[in-house]
């Protein structure tokens, strides 16, 4: 009930203070849990994502942020858990795949790595693939757009909701070795994940976006 409370409460406040739209929420199936993947423009995604998409989620960050004991402890209770950037954590991506497979919640993951200044979609790395790939779930790749480096009062933002990409698509041999796997990951599972947030991210609104257009969920 925490988790709902909190990010029916950050909702509202966003809802509030930008000029939020939200679209495709209807390509997303009911009962199952998925991993989420999304370009990264703000400190505001990880709630953005949680209202457009359904269940619960968990997501890592960077291992920075509980070093505040009390922050730490909300954003726990929230889903997060922390990872080790650029250090290869294997502890995370374990952390990953059990957040899906066994505690049966959605996992957001940001395939960039890092926040993205001009809103440009960066290169992704392979964690979102390996993750998926080990955890046997499809993806739905979700685009945020917004103007400018950052968001201020009455920002315009859209969130779209991609079709999922099936699992089987996304398959890996779990015999590969570590070299093998790792071009495969690259070469044959990174590029419809990345392709999909590209699309979304570049696709032009409906209609255009006003005050009015806000989308109920």
């Amino acid at each position: 009930m925490f988790y709902y409370f909190i990010v029916g409460l950050c909702g509202i406040f966003l809802r509030i203070w930008f000029n939020l739209k939200i679209e495709g929420r209807e390509n997303i199936p009911k009962g199952k849990n998925f991993v989420y993947a999304s370009n990264h423009r703000s400190y505001a995604d990880p709630v953005l994502i949680a209202m457009a998409g359904k269940g619960r989620f968990g997501f890592m960050a960077k291992a920075e942020l509980f070093e505040k004991p009390a922050f730490a402890w909300l954003i726990r209770n929230l889903g997060a858990f922390p990872v080790e950037r650029g250090k290869g954590d294997s502890e995370a991506i374990d952390r990953a795949i059990t957040t899906v497979k066994e505690e049966h919640k959605n996992l957001l993951i940001f395939p960039e790595g890092t926040r993205s200044k001009d809103g440009r979609v960066g290169k992704g790395k392979t964690g979102v693939a390996l993750v998926a790939s080990k955890a046997g779930a499809d993806v739905i790749p979700v685009g945020i757009s917004f103007e400018g480096e950052k968001l201020h009062f009455r920002s315009k933002i859209i969130v779209r909701i991609g079709k999922p990409i099936p699992a089987g698509t996304l398959a890996i041999d779990p015999n590969l070795s570590d070299r093998d796997l790792l071009r495969k990951l690259r070469k044959d599972v990174m590029p419809p994940i990345m392709d999909s947030i590209h699309e979304l991210v570049d696709e032009p609104p409906e209609l255009p976006l006003n005050q009015n257009e806000t989308e109920e969920t």
